[in-house]
């Protein structure tokens, strides 16, 4: 009998307990909004919040007082430019919150059977600056299938890619602000 009212306390503590665990949960999680102010159609509201710099990131889930800064790659001008220049290659390895864009091998324009180049886009800054990327270029020639030499060569077209990328993100940024007269850059605290 004794065990019994153990049990029944034990268990009337544990939901109490859980009651108020469950009730802190949405605390600031949920704010009111004006639901005039919000696009009503999916892909407008989806625009604006990338507009807005909106989002969460599994990391900061918990905390509560956080900067307000999200760092998206639709944000990042550099970024964007750099996907827009390499959209004729196959790309292998897109990572964004590693900062590394690799594309696959592929062939040049010259045509050359057995040589294939790779570009590696290596993000050091977020802002449009020289020394805020890196582009590498690897070559590899093939005498068979199995038997490959892979080198990193020094080339104008890794500066020329540099430059290109760097000149589309001026652009990029230039129509953002063009765009919308109120355009504030998500990576800026206001």
């Amino acid at each position: 009998m004794k065990n019994i009212k153990k049990f029944q306390i034990l268990r009337g503590i544990s939901l109490i307990f859980l009651i108020f665990l469950i009730s802190g949960c949405g605390k600031g999680f949920f704010k009111k909004v004006d639901a005039r102010k919000i696009p009503g159609n999916v892909n407008e509201r989806a625009q604006k919040n990338i507009q807005e710099g909106r989002g969460f990131r599994l990391s900061q889930m918990g905390n509560q007082g956080g900067s307000g800064r999200f760092e998206f790659a639709t944000s990042n001008e550099m970024w964007r430019a750099s996907i827009e220049l390499l959209e004729f290659t196959p790309l292998s390895n897109v990572d964004y919150s590693g900062g590394i864009i690799i594309t696959d091998w592929f062939k040049g324009d010259d045509n050359k059977k057995n040589e294939s180049i790779k570009i590696t886009v290596r993000f050091l800054s977020n802002e449009i600056r020289a020394d805020g990327i890196n582009v590498i270029i690897h070559k590899k020639n093939c005498i068979s299938p199995d038997n490959c030499n892979i080198s990193q060569i020094k080339t104008t077209l890794s500066q020329e890619i540099k430059l290109a990328i760097l000149k589309k993100a001026a652009q990029i940024k230039e129509n953002e602000i063009n765009k919308d007269p109120d355009y504030k850059d998500p990576r800026v605290d206001q």
